[in-house]
């Protein structure tokens, strides 16, 4: 983040107060001097806070959240939109709308209200009504878009404000210290420092000091979006290996399981007892194997010695 010196902001103008007359008794304490009946603000309490602030914003749009760039006044609109587009962050220029941040349900139905009215215009889809119709519709969007141009992107209420002018902007202020949400500004020496959580003590009225103060912390809002967006590109990257990772342990233990069961089935089989193997039976003998020839009859015994004399006893 690029260092903002003493010397920048003297010659922004970021010095000079509002007359003595006009003081307010809370803003004594970033008052350097009185001079030809003007507050002189202390630069060095002025860098401080600016540094702090910027910090303050890099870090909470590096955490993912969005703060809203409010300058409606003459001198800080168009510094404000200027900066806004080119950090591509939420503004508004115009006039504060009331319930931007406590009635924040409305104003996003709002919000989605305009976006659908430029598709159907941008598709064709007024086409059905009449042509004055068509002009009325067409005159109620540009005056949403005046007031909710540089909002449309906000799908969730900013977690932080950054105000030009506190006393310009009291409205704004007030809501934010009712719902809690942190206030960065800048704050001149007729404004009351009261509920700002990071105030930056300088003029509010001079082009350069807001130019100055504006653009420190546009940057401050890049770069913290850079850093989101790495930060996510990371998240991500780790979740990829993470879930490669499971999956390969999930492979191992599969396999591993399969060669379990292979080495108790193989030693299942190892341990059954082998079974011995029967004769087979023998075939019949008045059945003849087919294409095999017959068998042929036993030959009959010639009579023993014993048999022929008791057959010639018996005659």
């Amino acid at each position: 983040m690029k260092e903002v010196s003493l010397q920048e902001l003297l010659e922004a103008g970021c010095h000079f107060g509002h007359k003595s007359e006009r003081w307010h008794p809370k803003a004594s304490k970033f008052i350097y001097v009185e001079k030809d009946g003007i507050h002189i603000i202390d630069l060095a309490k002025t860098k401080a806070g600016l540094e702090e602030a910027a910090q303050f914003v890099r870090d909470l749009v590096a955490g993912g959240s969005e703060i809203l760039f409010v300058g409606t006044k003459r001198q800080a609109k168009g510094i404000v939109k200027t900066e806004g587009v080119r950090a591509e962050a939420p503004y508004i220029t115009e006039r504060w709308i009331g319930g931007f941040l406590t009635n924040w349900d409305g104003i996003h139905k709002n919000i989605q209200k305009i976006i659908r009215m430029q598709e159907e215009e941008a598709t064709g889809k007024w086409k059905k009504f009449p042509k004055h119709e068509q002009m009325k519709m067409a005159r109620y969007l540009r005056r949403l878009n005046v007031f909710y141009g540089g909002v449309l992107k906000l799908d969730v209420p900013p977690q932080a404000l950054f105000i030009i002018d506190v006393k310009k902007e009291i409205a704004a202020v007030r809501e934010a210290v009712r719902i809690g949400v942190p206030v960065v500004a800048i704050v001149d020496t007729n404004s009351d420092p009261t509920g700002i959580e990071h105030v930056i003590p300088a003029n509010d009225d001079a082009v350069g000091s807001v130019t100055l103060i504006t653009q420190t912390i546009a940057n401050a809002y890049i770069e913290g979006k850079a850093e989101a967006l790495k930060n996510q590109a990371d998240a991500k990257e780790r979740m990829e290996a993470q879930k490669k990772k499971e999956e390969k342990k999930t492979t191992d233990v599969n396999e591993a399981i399969k060669k379990e069961e292979k080495r108790v089935a193989e030693e299942t089989t190892a341990t059954l007892p082998v079974e011995e193997e029967k004769p087979k039976p023998a075939r019949n003998a008045s059945h003849n194997d087919a294409g095999g020839a017959a068998k042929k009859p036993k030959a009959a015994k010639a009579p023993t010695a014993k048999a022929a004399e008791a057959k010639t006893e018996t005659v």
